[in-house]
């Protein structure tokens, strides 16, 4: 791709109107702050009145009454012992995608320790603000108010990012599985406030779904550049090391933000167990996250949570099938075979949307299909009935999945079960996905539904069969309401 190619590519780009410079982190680590600063003060003087005013934990005896202001200077302390355990944590220089699990931990920790210091020290000293469970609710209560900040401050930042404040444009240097799951995942996570603009890449320069391909790697100064690029991140093989090396000394002289993504080689050194024999280091994979006891704590959720709803929702089925009954002729269920975990097959379950024996005219629409890879798609879908257009709208079809799933054929959350003719098209990798349990949702769905492409989609879907665990799941399945009330993507 030549210069004047690129620089008409980069013209076309729709970029951010407001974008970072600095300020908006600054401002960031200022509000961080103050939302300590106040959770530390406030949480002290509730504490006090908890004790002293509202004797919450026993009376207080007049001898051991003390006022407020006997206790300020124990209160600065705990103050400036917590900020600063807050600091040496790296709290207030966390990454944008940290966890709040993670911002919730610093905390802990570090108000624990200045509890404890602060009652340390004014026992030492023989200080008369020695009440106990006054430093215990000033150390509880102080979680919860940062905490409720720390809340307060995430959902403006995401707000912030929707309306075009604090963006940090990203260009990405590699078209590789990994380089393609970071540029989806930054994509689908917009309450982060990236922008991915495009990749750069060597061997592959075709348009990866939404995302452009920018030119050759050697074009990435003049592009960081021409598009006001804010960070770079590389996400190219182990083996291209001079290539790394060269992209991180143009950002260092740059001034440019640099990330370095570890290819799936590093990656799966991460998930080993190190052993030793006779000194000799033996490297073991560690347990898929979905097996052994995850495994049984997975299926008591499945269990739980698909009997409660096929109970709760039991009149809408009603509804719903008399609905169907009345629109068109046919049955209320269409029972369709789908391959589950290992490509067993079963058959899956849904609400009927669309006319009787829809399924024998699909090659008569294949070429109206909207969607790439293997699967089948159309917006406006000919086919559907009436009432079907309604209930694959709110993905009302999918509910009868709810007694797949008690019967454990299906999961609440994983990557949605193919059907046989999409599986003979799968290239080797698109397999991994048939290494778990299907599922009704999953992490694509939350993302961004059938507006993805196919590979995004796989991509996604391998993201949660390595990361899985009992709170992503919890996550995707809060996400998934109001994905489906949004109705985006749906078709």
């Amino acid at each position: 791709m030549d210069r004047a190619v690129t620089d008409a590519l980069v013209s076309a780009l729709p970029l951010p109107l407001r974008t970072s410079d600095g300020r908006f982190r600054h401002l960031h680590l200022f509000a961080m702050l103050v939302v300590d600063v106040v959770a530390a003060n406030l949480a002290f003087y509730l504490a006090y009145s908890v004790r002293y005013v509202w004797e919450i934990g026993g009376d207080v005896p007049g001898e051991s009454f003390v006022s407020y202001l006997v206790y300020l200077p124990a209160q600065i302390v705990f103050m400036a012992i917590y900020l600063l355990g807050i600091q040496l944590r790296r709290g207030y220089s966390l990454p944008r995608a940290a966890s709040l699990a993670a911002e919730t931990w610093s905390i802990v920790e570090s108000t624990a320790f200045a509890g404890i210091m602060v009652f340390t020290i004014t026992s030492m000293v023989r200080y008369q603000a020695t009440s106990r469970l006054t430093f215990v609710y000033a150390w509880l209560l102080t979680v919860v108010l940062a905490i409720l900040g720390r809340l307060v401050i995430r959902f403006t930042r995401a707000r912030l990012h929707e309306m075009g404040f604090g963006i940090e444009r990203v260009i990405v240097v590699g078209n590789n599985r990994l380089a393609r799951m970071i540029m989806q995942m930054l994509a689908q996570q917009g309450q982060l406030g990236y922008r991915v603009l495009g990749f750069v890449d060597d061997t592959i320069r075709v348009d990866f779904g939404r995302f452009r391909a920018l030119g050759g790697v050697q074009q990435l100064p003049h592009l960081v550049e021409q598009l006001k690029a804010d960070r770079v991140i590389v996400a190219l093989p182990a083996s291209g090391h001079n290539e790394i090396l060269w992209v991180l000394d143009h950002c260092q002289n740059g001034g440019i933000q640099f990330s370095l993504v570890p290819d799936l080689f590093e990656l799966r050194l991460s998930h080993v167990n190190l052993d030793t024999v006779s000194g000799i280091p033996l490297f073991a994979l560690k347990e898929a996250g979905i097996g052994g006891f995850n495994r049984v704590l997975k299926r008591g959720l499945d269990v739980v949570g698909s009997g409660f709803l096929l109970l709760t929702l039991a009149p809408i089925f009603g509804m719903v099938a008399l609905a169907i009954k009345l629109d068109s002729p046919g049955p209320v269920l269409f029972r369709q075979p789908r391959l589950g975990k290992g490509g067993k097959e079963f058959t899956c379950l849904k609400f009927r949307s669309m006319r009787d024996g829809a399924d024998k005219e699909l090659q008569e629409l294949q070429e109206l299909n909207e969607a790439d890879g293997p699967i089948f798609k159309i917006r406006e879908d000919p086919r559907l009935t009436r009432v079907g257009r309604w209930i694959r709208r709110l993905s009302v079809d999918e509910f009868p999945q709810f007694l797949n799933v008690w019967r454990g054929e299906m999961s609440l959350i994983g990557p949605r079960p193919p059907i046989p003719r999409e599986v003979e098209q799968y290239e080797d990798w698109h397999r991994r996905r048939l290494e778990v349990v299907p599922g009704i949702t999953g992490l694509w769905q939350v993302s961004g539904r059938s507006e993805l492409s196919f590979d995004e989609m796989v991509m996604l879907d391998i993201y949660y069969i390595e990361n899985w665990s009992l709170g992503l799941d919890l996550q995707i399945l809060t996400r998934t309401m109001p994905a489906v009330f949004r109705a985006s993507g749906a078709f």
